[in-house]
């Protein structure tokens, strides 16, 4: 009887390849894999986080190499430490480890300054001072190219001079912002000189009132894994027009560095790569909208058993391997698709039936009397029925 061929998902393939060849060092090293999970703390963590959460574990763990857990905590007017320390639990409740400190992106906001002053050197970043809305306006369509800004073309000391006033916070929110200097006539929206920098004069939960400008996901992102030498950057499918971007900024920052150059070492430079994410059918995994029933009363709080949270599977009684077989059940493909919310109580019934001792129970019990019993002159006697604690685990009793 041959034995069953195990069929391995296309990341675990791409990374086959990569260890194989030594994209990230000694060839064959499998070590030297490193992933990460990287949420926002503005809310509580859902179902389709678990996915997420024990893709990058589980790579971590088969290959031997690093799993880190970071929050990407670059919006000061959403973010708490509740919202962390729910995250940290829910990680480690379905069953994950990372390695090392937790780590935040407010961790690298220095180097991240640093490096952005450097693309403005390199005429590569320019401050613009046009309102939000006018800069959306004019970033055309897909059928048209966009229109540069004014101050596309401004100095490079002046740039210099007003991003550092805005990181000092000499502006009010809005005023301005810092944006990479690409191709306003890209067919991809996201490469029509996108922002790297807004003013958010607000206190952040770590750094205090330090800091007056954010780094915003695209630029922080790419910067950030390569900071952790993280080897496989994991996103869902609608990160996948962000890639290009994500590739841009590092490979700008590497422009002219080399063993020799003022600008130094080139800086490590990541993959990103997408998978589909899990989604259930009728629901609504929108932050935005779990926010709204929570602040509105509609629902007792983020835990609450009718949210789609880890935390509100965990209190119907969901337990974390019944997550890990419904991750594992969906499958890492390229294409999204809907979950049925039948399949994931199937994943419960299953985890459940294997382990869970039965009882019997009579929920609205109603008095009898047996007239008859004893007839014969046995008025004493008893009948016992024994009952397995389980079907199939005589362990169980």
């Amino acid at each position: 009887m041959t034995e069953p061929v195990e069929t391995r998902h296309f990341i675990q393939q791409m990374i086959d390849a990569d260890i194989e060849r030594g994209q990230w060092g000694q060839a064959g090293d499998r070590s030297v894999v490193t992933t990460r999970f990287p949420p926002e703390p503005n809310g509580f963590l859902h179902i389709g986080h678990a996915k997420a959460i024990l893709l990058n574990y589980g790579l971590a763990k088969e290959f031997g190499g690093k799993f880190n857990l970071r929050f990407d905590d670059t919006n000061p007017a959403k973010e708490e430490q509740a919202f962390v320390d729910s995250i940290k639990h829910d990680v480690q409740w379905l069953g994950a480890t990372w390695d090392g400190e937790v780590k935040f992106a407010s961790d690298y906001f220095e180097q991240m300054y640093d490096w952005a002053c450097e693309l403005i050197r390199k005429g590569l970043a320019y401050v613009d001072e046009q309102p939000v809305d006018d800069i959306r306006a004019q970033r055309g369509s897909l059928k048209e190219p966009g229109k540069p800004s004014p101050y596309r073309d401004r100095p490079i000391e002046e740039s210099l001079d007003l991003f550092e006033r805005m990181k000092n916070g000499e502006f009010p929110n809005g005023a301005m912002v810092l944006r990479a200097k690409i191709d306003m006539s890209s067919s991809n929206m996201n490469l029509r000189d996108p922002l790297m920098y807004r003013i958010v004069n607000a206190t952040h939960h770590r750094t205090g009132d330090t800091w007056h400008i954010y780094p915003m996901y695209d630029w922080a992102h790419g910067l950030e894994d390569s900071i952790e030498g993280v080897t496989n950057s994991l996103c869902t499918l609608e990160f996948e027009d962000h890639r290009p971007l994500y590739d841009w900024f590092i490979d700008a920052i590497n422009k002219d560095r080399g063993p020799d150059s003022p600008w130094g070492e080139k800086i490590h430079h990541p993959r990103q790569t997408e998978f589909s994410r899990l989604a259930i059918s009728y629901t609504n995994m929108s932050k935005r909208y779990m926010k709204q029933l929570v602040d509105e009363g509609h629902v007792s709080g983020w835990d609450d058993p009718r949210m789609i949270t880890i935390a509100g599977f965990r209190r119907r009684g969901y337990t974390p391997k019944s997550l890990q077989m419904l991750a594992e059940d969906v499958g890492i493909t390229k294409f999204n698709a809907l979950v049925d919310m039948g399949r994931v109580e199937n994943m419960i019934r299953e985890d459940l039936n294997d382990r869970a001792p039965r009882r019997m129970v009579v929920l609205d019990p109603i008095k009898l009397t047996i007239t008859n019993w004893g007839e014969g002159g046995d008025e004493d006697r008893v009948e016992m029925m024994a009952i397995p604690n389980h079907p199939q685990e005589e362990s169980y009793g």
